[in-house]
C-alpha cells in the first residue's frame, strides 16, 4: 500500500480521499491555490502544496506544477478526484512517465474512451447496444447531412470530445440540420479545441441510468449496480437515487452484463461508471463511459457498504478485488441531493460570496460530502458545488422523506442555494410516482430555467470577478500589510455600493 499520495483537487473529493486516506494509515498531501488556501481540505491534508494562481489553467489544470509538486513531497501516487484532470490522458502518462502511480485507469483506456466516437464503435464491437447513428471520421458539412437524412428525425447533433450539454443540438426537422451542425461545430471548438461531430437518432425523453464499475488489475470486473440520474438542470445531474424506480431484475442483468463487456472490451481498471440512455420502452443504448470516481459515488456505497475510494487505492497498488458479483447485494435505497451556491429563481445563476454560516442536518443514515465552511468564500473561479447531501433508508418513499427532512434542516447563510429547489422537485408528484426522465425539469420547473430581467449577465460577471479579485487582495494584504487596522482592508463592496 502507498505510503503518501498527492490529491490533485480541491473540495468535497479532496476532502473524501483524505478521510480515505486517513483510515488506511496513508499520509496526505493537498495542493491549493490562492483562493482555497483556507479551505478544509489544506486544512486536513498532512501537507499541502501552494499551486498559486487560482485561474484553473494555472493551478488544477496545470500538470506540470502537479508532478512537480508530488515529485517535491516525494508522493508515490496521485488521485485525481473528478473533473479538473481526472479524465486527461496527458496528465495520466506524465504520471507514469515521472514513475507516480495514476490512481485511475491506463492513458490509453482514458484517451479511447474521450473520444466518444472511437468508444462507441468499440463498445459495439462488444456486443453492447448503442444508439443507431453516424460516427465516422468525415466531417464535411454535406457528408455530415447526407448521413443525418439517413438518420431520420429528430436527431441529435454532438460534440465528438464534448460534455455538459456543449456543442449538442437537438434537430427534429431537415430544414434546421445545416444550421444546427455548424452550430455545433462551432460551440465544440470553443469549447474543447475539436469541431468534430456524430449524429444520432434522437431518444425522446429517456432515462439516464448509469452503471458502478470495479475493476482490479489481475483482470477482475465487477459491477456495483444502478444510479438514476435522470433528474438533471442543463444536462447537469442534481438528484440521484439507487435503486432505479424503473428498474426489474431482467433489466438489472442484462445492463449490468453489459457494463462489465464494456469495461472489459477496453481493458478498464480502477472505478469507473458506464453511462446508458433508457428508453421508455426499457430499451437500453451505451452512451458513454466516466473513467473516474463519480461524484454520485456515496449512493452506491451507501447501498453496498463497498467503500469506493478505499477500493481506488487498493487497486492501483496492485490489491485483486476481494469479492465477487454474486458476493454484492443491495440493501435499501439511497438518493443524493447536489446543493449549489446558486438562485434558482433567477436561471440558476452561481451566487459568489463568503458563507456567513453553515450548519449540516445530523441524523441516522445522513451523509454530507462537502468541502467548505462557514466563513469559506465561494469563487466565480470554479464549480459552485458546495456539498453533496446523501441520506439512506429502507424503501425510496422513506428516503424522499428523510431527505426532505434533511435539506429543511441545512442552512447556509451568505450565498443563494438551490435547496429550496431541490425540496420542490422532491414534493412533485411525479418524482413521488418514479416517473421522471432528463426531461423532467424541462417539463416542470421550465420557469426555473429562465434568466430573469435585471442587470445584464455580463455586469453580474464583471461583479462577480471584482468581488473575487477583491478578496484575493485583502487576503493577499493581511499577509503584507504591516498595519492590519488599515482602512484600505475594511472598504469592501463600499467603492461599488453593494
Amino acid at each position: 500500500m502507498f505510503k503518501k499520495i498527492l490529491i490533485a483537487n480541491r473540495g468535497e473529493i479532496a476532502v473524501r480521499i483524505i478521510k480515505a486516506c486517513q483510515e488506511m494509515g496513508i499520509k496526505t498531501v493537498a495542493v491549493y491555490s490562492e483562493v482555497d488556501r483556507h479551505s478544509p481540505h489544506v486544512q486536513l491534508a498532512d501537507e499541502s502544496v501552494n499551486l498559486g494562481d487560482p485561474t484553473p489553467s494555472e493551478s488544477y489544470l496545470n500538470i506540470a506544477k502537479i508532478i512537480e509538486s508530488a515529485r517535491n513531497v516525494c508522493a508515490e501516487a496521485i488521485h485525481p478526484g473528478y473533473g479538473f484532470l481526472a479524465e486527461n490522458p496527458d496528465f495520466a502518462k506524465a504520471c507514469a512517465d515521472s514513475g507516480i502511480k495514476f490512481i485511475g485507469p491506463t492513458p490509453e483506456v482514458i484517451r479511447l474512451m474521450g473520444d466518444k466516437i472511437e468508444a462507441k464503435k468499440t463498445i459495439a464491437s462488444a456486443n453492447v447496444p448503442v444508439i443507431p447513428g453516424y460516427h465516422g471520421v468525415k466531417q464535411d458539412l454535406s457528408t455530415l447531412i447526407k448521413e443525418g437524412e439517413k438518420i431520420g428525425f429528430p436527431l441529435l447533433v454532438k460534440a465528438t470530445a464534448g460534455g455538459g450539454g456543449k456543442g449538442m443540438r437537438v434537430v427534429h426537422a431537415e430544414a434546421e440540420l445545416e444550421q444546427s451542425i455548424e452550430s455545433a461545430k462551432r460551440e465544440a471548438k470553443s469549447s474543447f479545441g475539436n469541431d468534430s461531430v456524430f449524429l444520432e437518432q434522437y431518444i425522446d425523453k429517456p432515462r439516464h441510468i448509469e452503471f458502478q464499475i470495479l475493476a482490479d488489475e489481475h483482470g477482475h470486473v465487477l459491477h456495483l449496480f444502478e444510479r438514476e440520474c435522470s433528474i438533471q438542470r442543463r444536462h447537469q445531474k442534481i438528484i440521484e437515487e439507487t435503486p432505479s424506480p424503473v428498474m426489474t431484475k431482467k433489466l438489472r442483468d442484462e445492463m449490468g452484463t453489459a457494463a462489465v463487456a464494456a469495461a472489459e472490451a477496453v481493458g478498464y481498471t480502477n472505478a469507473g461508471t458506464i453511462e446508458f440512455m433508457v428508453d421508455g420502452k426499457q430499451n437500453f443504448y451505451f452512451m458513454e463511459m466516466n473513467t473516474r470516481l463519480q461524484v454520485e459515488h456515496p449512493i452506491t456505497e451507501a447501498t453496498t457498504g463497498v467503500d469506493l475510494a478505499k477500493w481506488q487505492l487498493r487497486i492501483a497498488s496492485g490489491m485483486e478485488l476481494a469479492f465477487k458479483q454474486n458476493d454484492l447485494v443491495q440493501r435499501g435505497h439511497a438518493l443524493e441531493c447536489r446543493i449549489y451556491a446558486e438562485d434558482p429563481s433567477n436561471g440558476f445563476l452561481p451566487s459568489i460570496g463568503t458563507l456567513e454560516k453553515v450548519e449540516i442536518p445530523i441524523g441516522p443514515n445522513i451523509r454530507n460530502d462537502t468541502g467548505v465552511e462557514t466563513n469559506f468564500y465561494v469563487s466565480p473561479y470554479y464549480d459552485p458545488m458546495l456539498a453533496k447531501l446523501a441520506v439512506n433508508s429502507e424503501n425510496r418513499e422513506e428516503s424522499i422523506n428523510k431527505m426532505i427532512w434533511a435539506l429543511s434542516h441545512y442552512v447556509v447563510l451568505g450565498v443563494t442555494t438551490n435547496i429550496s429547489f431541490l425540496k420542490k422537485v422532491l414534493e412533485h408528484p411525479e418524482f413521488r410516482n418514479g416517473n421522471i426522465t432528463t426531461h423532467f425539469i424541462n417539463d416542470y420547473f421550465r420557469d426555473w430555467l429562465v434568466t430573469k430581467e435585471g442587470l445584464p449577465l455580463d455586469a453580474i460577471i464583471a461583479l462577480a470577478v471584482y468581488d473575487s479579485l477583491h478578496t484575493q487582495r485583502q487576503e493577499l494584504v493581511r499577509y503584507k500589510e504591516a498595519d492590519p487596522h488599515s482602512p484600505w482592508q475594511h472598504v469592501g463592496r463600499w467603492r461599488m455600493g453593494l
